[in-house]
């Protein structure tokens, strides 16, 4: 009837308001059971009793449990499971298109079938090897010949973009495609190619993580100059560390074209202090952090001196307002920042193409090397379940489960 509108019991699949609704019903479920929600991380929650922790990963209506007690595990998945059609599948082998291996006592996260996938897929199966994923000596540049199907190229740029998530060392090179996705050309695509060549040569590697028994946090912050020939904007690189694993990494053009190399350093340090502080927030949160200030390495002097010294102000005052949020953070005592050689900046691989010797010496240095061994997991007890009304496939291999959108 004229002026009447339908009242919607129940969320659907398609609809713009289903997602909201489910993690809306399930967040307050596990308000309900005794977790906690995050404020640093709003898909994360965390239960704690006693010396007992259960963390829990919300990504949509998959669902990943880590924990120390695996009694107080079965006992919060039987309460999920009186609300919610799931089902455990156990140790996690494959979650997400990421397989985690044990090697020894640490784990490796690896992409192995997926980087498989993407070879076949765009025909690549019988190309040959190269030892770094850029060309050190040939810049991308704008071409008059556009490239006949530019759909492919984003496809296949889309999916390198997942794919750095256990590659830091295609951070740059896939950045720098990211670039160009509206109008590539046959350089650009001929760069793709070069990107799975080297794929092709690195399946069996992926990012290892160790157990440590410090949670010490450092990171290396470093920028290339007017790197790009196009706008002569700079590029910010960083990698943090928790002891001795790599957890958070970046690369990515700044925003404006710096006046000098201490503004373009200074910018990348503002970038890695604002992802160190999220870090750190993180941990507290989780009763996981005890240590000291967080150790900054940079390779410029006059970057480094400027975050304590007042005496360069005369000669910044054309940066912008948030890059003195650094020196705030080390006049508080929460940051340190210390000078690093060049030779030993491990974020150099974040800036620029390297040659192949030095860029073989960065992978190994941010456990990018680990190549995959085979064995049983160590302690660390993990649960894995999804939403049953969505398909699955068991893996015979390593026990895990597959999960196919």
């Amino acid at each position: 009837m004229p002026g009447h509108v339908c009242h919607l019991q129940r969320s659907l699949y398609g609809l713009k308001q289903s997602p909201r609704a489910w993690f809306k019903w399930l967040h307050d479920f596990l308000l309900s059971a005794g977790f906690t929600s995050s404020k640093t991380d709003v898909s994360l929650f965390y239960y704690s009793t006693g010396e007992s922790r259960v963390f829990l990963l919300v990504y949509v209506d998959d669902i990943i449990m880590m924990g120390n007690d695996s009694k107080l595990i079965d006992t919060l998945l039987h309460r999920l499971s009186t609300a919610f059609k799931i089902r455990d599948l156990g140790t996690p082998g494959f979650f997400l298109g990421i397989e985690m291996v044990s090697a020894g006592d640490s784990v490796v996260l690896s992409q192995c079938r997926y980087m498989t996938d993407l070879i076949g897929r765009f025909g690549m199966v019988d190309c040959k090897l190269l030892s770094t994923p850029a060309a050190v000596t040939k810049s991308v540049i704008p071409s008059d010949e556009l490239f006949d199907n530019p759909m492919q190229y984003r496809r296949i740029v889309g999916a390198l973009q997942y794919l750095t998530i256990t590659m830091p060392d295609l951070a740059y090179v896939v950045n720098r495609l990211c670039q160009f996705m509206h109008t590539p050309t046959t350089e650009h695509w001929g760069l793709v190619k070069r990107v799975l060549r080297y794929i092709k040569g690195t399946l069996d590697y992926g990012l290892r993580l160790t157990p440590s028994s410090s949670s010490r946090i450092h990171a290396f912050s470093d920028s290339d100059w007017a790197g790009c020939p196009i706008d002569w904007k700079s590029t910010s690189g960083f990698a943090v560390y928790l002891g001795s694993n790599l957890i958070s990494w970046l690369s990515k053009k700044q925003h404006i074209v710096a006046r000098s190399s201490i503004e373009a350093e200074y910018k990348a340090l503002a970038d890695v202090s604002a992802e160190v502080t999220w870090v750190v927030s993180l941990l507290r949160e989780l009763g996981l952090y005890s240590s000291g200030p967080a150790t900054l390495w940079c390779d410029n002097l006059g970057a480094t001196y400027l975050c304590a010294n007042p005496v360069f102000h005369a000669r910044t005052k054309h940066m912008e307002i948030d890059y003195h949020f650094v020196r705030d953070k080390v006049a508080s005592g929460e940051f340190v920042v210390n000078y690093v050689s060049t030779a030993d900046q491990l974020a150099d691989i974040f800036t620029k193409p390297l040659s192949a010797p030095r860029f073989a010496t960065l992978h190994d240095k941010l456990n990018g090397g680990q190549r995959i061994l085979r064995s049983s997991y160590g302690q660390c007890i993990w649960r894995l379940f999804v939403d049953d009304a969505r398909p699955f496939h068991f893996c015979g291999r390593d026990g895990g489960a597959a999960y196919y959108k």
